[in-house]
């Protein structure tokens, strides 16, 4: 006999349903990067593939099966007719994935099975029995760990952690070790407890803990019930008699079948490997390289292949070339690092007529006629992201000027949806295989610039090839959409001012932080103090664990919700206990003062350059709404709710001595865009009498005759209402925000709609238009598509739905300052004026300026402001001053 004759077989058995389901969820960051030529998601296959990769080298099996479940009815739901019945319906980008993996199973050589009426577990239970009746070995692979009950010393359940390409090896063992019961037992547990996940009741008040301990004294359940009666009275003893009848049902329904009339047999599920030809046409199709380089394929290009470039060096003669061009011409300007007001530049690109030029030698910006044409405004150039590229220049004495196609700015007026700050991404989506950052130079600690300089300078010259061919198409695409205008008019002249903001950046005095540094540290000692006297002992406040100790068992405070660590201490927890102990609002205030401690006092000293000032990034294309938002640091979110956030803001100085800052705002901006949009005639009547809108809302929710009879508390209720009408709150979400109940909550929006007809006009139509258009639009025509907007899942769905009521709102709140900048920064150049425009933070802007000036300002800058869009309602605008950010308020 040889020897294969004598060695073990192997039979793999994988639960088809749970893992995709685990695979999609382990990938569902990148949902839309793993998308097929037809459109199809893949990511689910994608890691589903992974996974198989990593199992078959790892089980090398004789015998493979991945079974799925029919349908939603079984022998179970006849039992039990809520049987799952909580569980959230797949998501439609997996349902579309099953029938590939079944595709691929085949293909890699996995036979696939589903049986009418009976559930992926049932088959993986019959078969698993059957091998281990002919000494097999077993492997199963799962997500769900109630297939643990199947271990026995033939067949290991391998229940995956993390994604799916870890797992965790249940044996019988294994399961005493964790559990403290036998495989046999688990359906006992499950009996008693009952299962959330599948949706069966088990016994009132019993967890694994106490299940657990029920069965290491009696065994099994049945023993249980037959001793129950000797018990000593107690609560469990109730509830275990109560619910007897629920338990023996929650059992049989966590029993996994082990007959079921399963219609292949051990023999069918030989295992000979993939279907090589097949396999790689697959993997061609959907675009999977990375698995046809394992095959040691070369991936067939599905996409535009981005073939070498030929490139001339970047020289003198090239200048010369490139300045006497009056064509338009593509220039990529590379850095490496992250963050592009220190970062080097590492190399130049242009594309010229069908000519590229590129080099790493910088000096080439100290050329004349390179120089002169970067700064002249008549040569036209393209590029991708023009405020980098215009500060990037500008470090190497060079003012970048004539950009009129901004591939970054363009692709993120197309689809908010995706972060575009990437090329390689962009080029993707219109296939061309340029690659990402990530792949290009690594990430992390391997993030490096490739030691072959051709191979940078190749990568260059594709960037300005893409930037190149893409231009028509995407431009097309945008006037198709009605958003050339908001193009031309608002995000490429806005870039242009953003880069002028961030190169002057803000002066902050470091002096002021450190002196405030040590005002915080002393204040938080003494709050600490404070706390461990009231307390009566002392422990690290920082450490959730011991927190939890003290409030909730030296101190006795009431348990709102528990971890899987203890207790939880988070900030609404807390909220909650406020009135029962003085330690709590200390806790509070303590944790409030070393954030800002930590992230701005502290955090901002790391961002101050040579030049004594901050010089903050705008992102221009994050935002879903168009909101700007700033990073490196973000100066958007400095808290001003409280003093000791405020006190931040008296670092940020003028330039010179003798200058002032100047800050103007927006009042209530999103609301006069809901007056106008809606076209509600009260809401409107408001803002052009200019009553006070909070007050005048609580006069005609509460059904008073006129605003004096208004108390602050209808006014503090009618604020909430108001705003959070223009973020499509819930009534759960008002009950919260103001302190009433659901019903109370729900009353009052009723009444507000009542009130302001033409609002709940507004919202019923807008989400009509998302349905039937699937997007939603702001006054200047900026899109955000809401594909979520015809989900299946409720919660999906209502969160598209308010979204879809609030992007208009503040997107156009965001349209209008965007257009308020640039006509500001053209009327201080067109005044001659020595006052720059230094910040933005949502509906404020912040400049600095000689004192003699800022009459000038008190004038000029809220009548830009006021002017900037014409509503149907004025636009009001309040402004302020002083020797820093802080007494500008």
């Amino acid at each position: 006999m040889g020897e294969n004759m004598t060695e073990k077989k192997k039979l793999l058995l994988i639960d088809g349903n749970s893992v995709s389901f685990r695979a999609f969820f382990a990938m569902h960051n990148v949902l839309d990067k793993f998308v097929s030529g037809d459109g199809i998601h893949t990511n689910a296959l994608y890691a589903f593939n992974n996974m198989l990769e990593i199992v078959l080298k790892d089980e090398k099996p004789t015998h493979a099966l991945v079974a799925f479940d029919a349908g939603k009815t079984t022998f179970r739901t006849e039992m039990f007719s809520d049987y799952k019945g909580t569980r959230a319906k797949t998501p439609p980008e997996l349902m579309e994935q099953l029938p590939l993996i079944q595709e691929l199973l085949n293909l890699r050589g996995i036979k696939t099975y589903e049986l009418k009426n009976y559930e992926a577990d049932d088959i993986i239970g019959t078969m698993s029995r059957e091998a281990d009746q002919e000494n097999m070995d077993v492997t199963v692979i799962t997500g769900d760990r109630d297939l643990t009950q199947l271990t026995t010393d033939n067949v290991t359940v391998k229940v995956n952690v993390k994604g799916v390409t870890e797992t965790e090896a249940y044996t019988p063992e294994h399961v005493k070790e964790k559990l403290g019961i036998s495989p046999e037992q688990i359906i006992d547990m499950k009996g008693l407890m009952g299962d959330n996940s599948d949706h069966y009741p088990g016994v009132e008040k019993v967890g694994e803990k106490t299940a657990i301990k029920l069965l290491n004294e009696y065994d099994t359940m049945e023993n249980l019930y037959e001793h129950v009666d000797e018990m000593k009275k107690s609560k469990l003893k109730e509830h275990l008699i109560n619910d007897k009848d629920q338990a023996f049902l929650s059992k049989k329904l966590a029993t996994i079948n082990k007959e079921a009339p399963v219609e292949i047999k051990l023999g069918d599920l030989e295992y000979h490997g993939d279907n090589q030809e097949q396999l790689i046409k697959f993997y061609q199709k959907l675009g999977f390289n990375s698995f046809l380089e394992k095959m040691n394929v070369e991936p067939e290009e599905t996409q535009e292949a981005m073939a070498d470039i030929k490139y001339s060096d970047l020289n003198e003669d090239a200048t010369k070339i490139i300045l006497k061009s009056s064509d338009p011409q593509t220039i990529v300007v590379e850095s490496f690092g992250g963050n592009y007001h220190i970062d080097p530049i590492i190399g130049l690109a242009v594309k010229s007529g069908d000519t590229y030029y590129a080099t790493s030698d910088v000096s080439i910006l100290e050329n004349a006629d390179f120089k002169q044409w970067i700064e002249d405004e008549s040569k036209e150039k393209y590029t991708f992201d023009n405020k980098k590229t215009i500060a990037l220049l500008h470090r190497y004495g060079c003012d970048l000027k004539g950009v009129s196609f901004d591939l970054l700015l363009v692709s993120y007026l197309l689809d908010t949806n995706d972060n575009k700050s990437d090329l390689g991404i962009v080029a993707q989506n219109y296939g061309y295989n340029l690659p990402m950052e990530e792949e290009f130079y690594g990430k992390g600690v391997k993030k490096a610039v490739p030691e072959d300089n051709q191979v940078l300078m190749n990568f260059l010259c594709q960037k300005a090839q893409v930037i190149d061919t893409l231009k028509e198409k995407m431009l097309s695409e945008l006037k198709d959409n009605d958003q050339d205008s908001l193009y031309d008019e608002i995000e490429l002249p806005l870039s242009n001012v953003l880069a002028e903001m961030e190169i002057k950046g803000v002066k902050v005095d470091a002096s002021r932080l450190k002196e405030m540094e040590n005002t915080f540290a002393t204040k938080l000692t003494e709050i600490e103090q404070k706390i461990y006297k009231e307390a009566g002992q002392e422990f690290n406040i920082n450490s959730p664990k011991q927190l939890g100790v003290v409030l909730f068992e030296d101190l006795k405070l009431p348990v709102i919700k528990k971890t899987k660590t203890g207790y939880s201490t988070s900030v609404d927890v807390l909220e909650k206990l406020k009135d029962k102990s003085p330690v709590v609002q200390m806790v509070l205030d303590y944790r409030q003062i070393s954030k800002i401690q930590s992230t701005y006092v502290v955090g901002l000293q790391k961002f101050i350059q040579q030049d004594n000032k901050i010089h903050t990034i705008y992102l221009q294309t994050l935002t879903q709404t168009g909101r700007l938002s700033s990073i490196e640091p973000n100066l958007q979110n400095i808290p001003i709710r409280i003093d000791e956030g405020r006190q931040i803001r008296r670092a940020f100085v003028p330039k010179n001595p003798d200058w002032e800052m100047f800050s103007a705002d927006y009042s209530q901006v999103e609301l006069r865009v809901l007056a106008h949009i809606s076209g509600d005639e009260h809401m409107q009547e408001a803002f052009k009498e200019d009553y006070d809108i909070h007050a005048h809302t609580a006069m005609r929710i509460f059904g008073l005759d006129s605003t004096d009879e208004v108390t602050p508390d209808m006014r503090r209720q009618a604020k909430a209402t108001n705003f959070g009408i223009v973020y499509g709150i819930s009534d759960y979400g008002l009950s919260q925000n103001i302190g009433i109940t659901r019903k109370q909550a729900a009353a009052f929006i009723d009444s507000y709609f009542e009130q302001y007809p033409g609002v709940k006009k507004y919202m019923d139509d807008i989400v009509k238009f998302a349905r039937e258009n699937g997007y939603v639009e702001t006054i200047m025509h900026r899109r955000r598509y809401l594909p979520d907007i015809h989900s299946k899942n409720f919660n999906v769905r209502n969160f598209a739905k308010r979204t879809a009521m609030n992007t208009p709102i503040q997107g156009s709140a965001a349209d209008i300052i965007k257009v308020a900048m640039i006509n500001m920064q053209k009327m201080l150049d067109k005044e001659k004026l020595q006052a720059n425009l230094l910040l933005q933070v949502h509906d404020e802007m912040i400049f600095e300026a000689p004192k003699e000036e800022i009459p000038i300002l008190e004038k000029l800058v809220p009548s830009v402001m006021d002017s900037a869009v014409k509503l149907d309602v004025p636009l009001k605008v309040e402004s302020a001053h002083g020797k820093t950010w802080y007494e500008a308020k």
